[in-house]
């Protein structure tokens, strides 16, 4: 059985070109030529980025960071991301795809595992803080996230070289923006610089800084960063986590947008490359978000994971809302401005509005303004819970 250039191109997601240059280059076994055409083996699977095996066997051993960055930056086989862990020949960059593909099927303890069992090598831990810190959270463990925070913190304030201080923050931005905390992520995912970030992870940081545009409701910007963002993407060579998560973040800003069918395209076609592959987490994760949306293409298209994404929703959707009120409790004066920090605390003490307005000299109109914006940062209704919070 055979198949032809343009159907290999079309099942190994690549353009019609780059599998013509394959072929060309004796890279597929059992490619023949009939005339002018080329017919493939119909299982010939799409050979490994030779480029990125040279770009990585160039790099010194010495820069064991660019090492581990490049080497965790090549996109999985379309047809079986798995495979990635028989490409990968280092154990050490295997515990990172290990720990991707762990925490997109869900598999959140295994995805910590790879944390903690990285100890003593700085590079491939820090690479693996964002899914750690993302399972940490999915399965509850409050434990597990403050141990890998502390690590981070500490990393900020004593690591002098830039782009793995910056690598450190990355995953702190990653808790950011998950706890709908956007004032704590860093200055620099905020202005939107990525200077000191090594480009094998800018379109990681572009999804968190779609994400916090989210935050702050800046909906079109989250998208046009999104897209932008999936250009840096090589889709042509496989699956990166990036590509399937910025497809996600395309869907959720057009639902916010109004522009029902275009999440839905966004979302089917995030679907398409994960859910064949067991990839339910990215899914779960935005269920509430998208209000039905994601159930909907589920019926639609892949009814087989209707069950594993909604009963993973169902088990870390209440994770995510308990984290969120312990980050906030714990981080309380950084989630708000010292003015919202002081207003809060007289609120709180059951000091009537109209005196906290006069002794701040604003107006109660003003001050219940102030406190409805306190109360949606720390996902609170009223004096009652606000008590629990600053208490």
């Amino acid at each position: 059985m055979y198949m032809t250039v343009t159907e290999a191109s079309e099942k190994w997601g690549v353009s019609l070109r780059q599998v013509q240059r394959l072929v060309t280059e004796n890279r597929i076994s059992g490619a023949q030529k009939f005339g002018r055409a080329w017919m493939l083996p119909a299982d010939a699977e799409k050979p490994a980025d030779a480029r990125k095996r040279r770009r990585l066997s160039k790099i010194k051993k010495s820069d064991d960071f660019e090492f581990v960055i490049t080497g965790a930056a090549i996109p999985a086989p379309r047809e079986n991301p798995d495979e990635i862990l028989n490409m990968v020949k280092e154990e050490r960059l295997r515990f990172i795809y290990e720990a991707e593909l762990s925490y997109l099927k869900g598999d959140f303890a295994r995805a910590t595992d790879r944390y903690r069992k990285s100890e003593g090598d700085n590079p491939v831990r820090l690479r693996i803080c964002p899914l750690a810190i993302a399972a940490a959270i999915s399965a509850g463990d409050y434990h597990a996230y403050t141990e890998i925070e502390t690590y981070l913190k500490r990393t900020v304030q004593t690591c002098t070289e830039g782009n793995i201080k910056a690598i450190a923050e990355l995953s702190l931005a990653t808790a950011a923006v998950s706890m709908i905390a956007p004032e704590m992520a860093p200055e620099w995912l905020r202005a939107g610089d990525f200077s000191a970030l090594p480009f094998q992870v800018k379109s990681i940081a572009l999804y968190l800084r779609s994400k916090y545009l989210h935050c702050i409701g800046q909906c079109d910007a989250m998208l046009a960063v999104a897209q932008t963002a999936l250009t840096l993407s090589s889709a042509e060579s496989g699956i990166t986590i990036a590509d399937i998560y910025l497809r996600v973040t395309c869907a959720v800003a057009c639902f916010e947008l109004g522009r029902a069918e275009e999440a839905k395209r966004w979302l089917l076609e995030a679907m398409r490359i994960a859910l064949p592959h067991g990839f339910i987490t990215p899914f779960a994760e935005v269920v509430t978000a998208l209000g039905g949306l994601v159930e909907q293409c589920l019926k639609q298209e892949f009814p087989n994971s209707y069950y594993a994404v909604i009963e993973q929703w169902k088990r870390t959707w209440k994770n995510w809302i308990t984290f969120h009120n312990l980050f906030t409790k714990d981080n309380i004066t950084l989630v708000l401005s010292l003015r919202e920090y002081h207003l809060a605390l007289a609120v709180s003490r059951r000091i009537p509005y109209a005196k906290i307005a006069e002794q701040n000299n604003i107006s109660v109109g003003r001050l219940k303004n102030i406190m409805r914006d306190i109360y949606d940062k720390l996902f609170i209704t009223g004096r009652d819970e606000l008590s629990k919070f600053v208490f």
